[in-house]
C-alpha cells in the first residue's frame, strides 16, 4: 500500500511504498529525509512526554516561593503567581496582567494544547486544525523562557544588594522552560492528520 508525502523541506510530494524497518524515504528533489509513520508516532511521543513533564512542572514553578530576599533584617519571599497578584492588588493592573498573561496564562495554553496535539486526542479531528493555530498563537507570546532571562539578570543587579536564597520554585521553574522547548522541537505538525485507518 503507498501512501503520499510531502517533502517538509521542498514540499514535493511522493508516492511512498511500504517500507522495511531498515528503509528510509529520501526526497527525489533535495534529498531530504521522508518522515515515515513510525517517525511520527516517535516525535509524537516525544512531544507527549516532554510536554507532560512541563505541565507537572508548571504548578510548582508558578506557586512555590522562586526567592527569598532578606534586606535591613526583613525577609521577603514570593511565587511568581503571588508575586503577580501582588502587582494587580497594588494598583499595577497593566504590569501585573502581562506577567499574568504572558508568564502563566499563554504558555499553559500552549503546554495543554501541545499535549491534546500529541497525546489526548480529545478534539474532534476538524477541529485539530484550530487548536494547532491556537498553540502556535499561545508558543509567540509564551515568555517563561523571557521570564527566566529577567530573573537571572534581576539576580546579578541585586547580588551586592540584598542578600537571597533560592526557593524552591527555582529548580521547577528551570526544568519547566526547558521541557516545554523541548516539546516545542519535537512537536512535529503532521501527527495532527496522520491518524490510524479503521
Amino acid at each position: 500500500m503507498q501512501s503520499l508525502k510531502a517533502c517538509h523541506c521542498c514540499g514535493l510530494i511522493h508516492q511512498i511504498p511500504e517500507l522495511s524497518p531498515s528503509s528510509v524515504a529520501v526526497c527525489t528533489r533535495c534529498g531530504s529525509r521522508i518522515t515515515s509513520n513510525t517517525d511520527t508516532k516517535k516525535s509524537a511521543a516525544r512531544t507527549a512526554a516532554a510536554a507532560l513533564g512541563a505541565l507537572l512542572l508548571f504548578f510548582p514553578a508558578v506557586t512555590l516561593p522562586v526567592l527569598q530576599i532578606e534586606r535591613l533584617g526583613h525577609q521577603y519571599h514570593s511565587s511568581i503567581l503571588g508575586g503577580t497578584l501582588e502587582l494587580i492588588q497594588h494598583g499595577d493592573w497593566f504590569v501585573g496582567l502581562v506577567v499574568l498573561l504572558f508568564s502563566i496564562v499563554f504558555p499553559l495554553i500552549k503546554i495543554l494544547t501541545m499535549l491534546e496535539l500529541s497525546w489526548l486526542s480529545l478534539i474532534h479531528r476538524r477541529h485539530k486544525s484550530i487548536t494547532y493555530k491556537l498553540m502556535e498563537y499561545a508558543g509567540k507570546w509564551s515568555m517563561m523562557d523571557v521570564m527566566l532571562l529577567a530573573f537571572l539578570v534581576m539576580l546579578v543587579k541585586l547580588g551586592n544588594l540584598v542578600e537571597f536564597q533560592f526557593g524552591p520554585a527555582v529548580v521547577a521553574f528551570v526544568v519547566c522552560v526547558a521541557m516545554s522547548m523541548i516539546a516545542s522541537i519535537c512537536f512535529d505538525p503532521h501527527l495532527i492528520w496522520t491518524e490510524e485507518e479503521p
